[in-house]
């Protein structure tokens, strides 16, 4: 058996084992982790250079390709599809901390301000009254879905069992929610931004 044969019977054997995966089978699953679990860790951590979070990007990534197996497509090779999926990850992890350096650097900024309401544009009450209003506007059934997301802290699969309703319906009217809002609270958005980084305001 040449080269390409073999290989070609190799991953014959891993697109079978996917699909006893893909049928349930945690065996399967394990075959996949501990086959590259260590190579990811490793791929990742060439770019992150943090070993806890690198492992940490690679084990959320086994429990969405167990949780979503069904709806995943290996064209090639799961091995390629798993080194395609970390890099995806690692690049939004990067995003996500550098956007969290700039709000933690906004907080620093707007700490002082909202420490000291006289210098304000406006004070804690009049937000909260313009926040209210604005949720107040919302059709009945997206009021609904954002009040029991944001007051509740319901999941969007406790708040689908709840109102009876499709998940993708919750989340539909949970993006309608907050795109609404803001097109309602543009006026007034960098004091409310101020105001939830700082954790004065929770239902935005």
């Amino acid at each position: 058996m040449n080269l390409d044969q073999t290989k070609h019977t190799y991953l014959s054997e891993e697109l079978f084992i996917f699909q006893r995966m893909v049928d349930g089978d945690h065996h399967a699953l394990r075959f996949f982790f501990d086959k590259y679990y260590e190579d990811l860790c490793n791929f990742v951590n060439l770019y992150l250079h943090d070993k806890t979070a690198s492992e940490d990007i690679v084990q959320d990534l086994f429990v969405y390709f167990w949780e979503k197996r069904a709806e995943i497509k290996i064209e090639f090779s799961v091995k390629a599809y798993l080194l395609s999926a970390s890099r995806n990850r690692y690049l939004n992890y990067v995003r996500a901390e550098k956007s969290h350096q700039i709000i933690s650097h906004e907080v620093v900024l707007s700490h002082e301000r909202y420490t000291r309401p006289e210098d304000s544009k406006l004070d804690f009450q009049t937000i909260t009254h313009f926040v209210n209003g604005a949720i107040a506007k919302l059709p009945p059934r997206c009021r609904e879905v954002y009040r029991l997301h944001k007051e509740e802290d319901l999941s969007i699969r406790e708040i689908a069992l709840k109102m009876d309703i499709a998940e993708k319906t919750v989340e539909n009217q949970m993006t309608i929610a907050i795109k609404k809002l803001r097109q309602q609270l543009v006026p007034i958005y960098k004091e409310i931004f101020a105001l939830i980084t700082l954790g004065l305001l929770s239902q935005f």
